[in-house]
């Protein structure tokens, strides 16, 4: 726990420069993540970097490049169908050691990781992004947070024994509860110090704060289901007491894709 705690105030700086910076900054953060996260997935379940794994990785770089740029949906189309295309091309010319499993897996590595990390930045893209970008690591942070405390205070029926032995009902409910009112006080500070949104911020943002530790809680047992697949406790070691970053990020990789989607829809009941 104190070396878990250490990385983190260690990593929670780091975090923040980019985030605050956004850009290309942030842009290359979320690349240099999204490779190492397709690293650790691509090993993990298929116990080793594949050739056609590279198409995750090549995939992730020309997805992060042009991730703000404002292409036509048929590029992208094209985009995605060249990709699928040239994967199962691989089950033809390299039939003996690649298979259908390995196409799926390149694929599932790229939409999950880097397709759900990018929303980060199309979220601090937005306008006034650079405050809505941290409703994703409230959401994401918080959850983990509230759940661990409490569930180690009152926690006594186990929510998914299998999956994670320790992780509780009451450490559930815990975390969302204490996300909405950290979600909630931050919309509330939007409106009052910054001038953003309206009167409804602290309502608007608690509900989302605990529709977004839901969330959470899903990225997090989808990682540890996965984790479970493959035989492994740990995606890697990258970061001290946290794992790797998938196990540092696998609940950020489900909040961001839900604040990008509200911020889109809902501007009309934030402003």
């Amino acid at each position: 726990m104190v070396i878990r705690t250490i990385s983190g105030i260690i990593g929670l700086p780091v975090l923040a420069v980019f985030l605050v910076l956004g850009g290309n900054y942030l842009r290359f953060g979320i690349l240099f993540l999204s490779i190492i996260g397709l690293f650790e997935f691509y090993k993990a379940v298929s116990k080793k970097i594949m050739p056609v794994h590279f198409f995750g990785f090549w995939a992730s770089i020309l997805y992060v490049f042009f991730l703000d740029l404002k292409i036509d949906i048929e590029y992208y189309n094209m985009a995605i169908m060249f990709f699928v295309l040239c994967s199962l091309s691989f089950t033809v010319f390299m039939y003996e050691k690649i298979n259908i499993y390995d196409v799926c897996i390149t694929l599932v590595g790229f939409l999950y990781i880097t397709l759900m990390l990018g929303n980060v930045y199309l979220v601090r893209s937005q306008e006034y992004g650079e405050y809505f970008v941290w409703l994703i690591f409230i959401c994401a942070f918080c959850s983990d947070t509230g759940a661990y405390f409490t569930g180690s205070a009152i926690g006594k029926h186990k929510l998914t024994p299998v999956l994670s032995p320790k992780k509780t009902y009451e450490g559930a409910i815990g975390g969302i509860l204490f996300t909405a009112i950290v979600a909630g006080f931050y919309g509330y500070c939007m409106y009052a110090m910054w001038q953003v949104g309206t009167k409804n911020m602290f309502l608007f943002y608690a509900m989302l704060g605990g529709l977004g530790s839901v969330f959470a809680q899903v990225g997090d047992l989808a990682a540890s289901s996965i984790k479970r697949f493959a035989g492994i406790k740990d995606y890697g070691k990258i970061m001290p007491g946290h794992g790797g970053v998938l196990d540092r990020f696998d609940s950020v990789l489900f909040t961001a894709p839900l604040i990008y989607i509200f911020i889109t829809l809902g501007k009309e009941v934030i402003f």
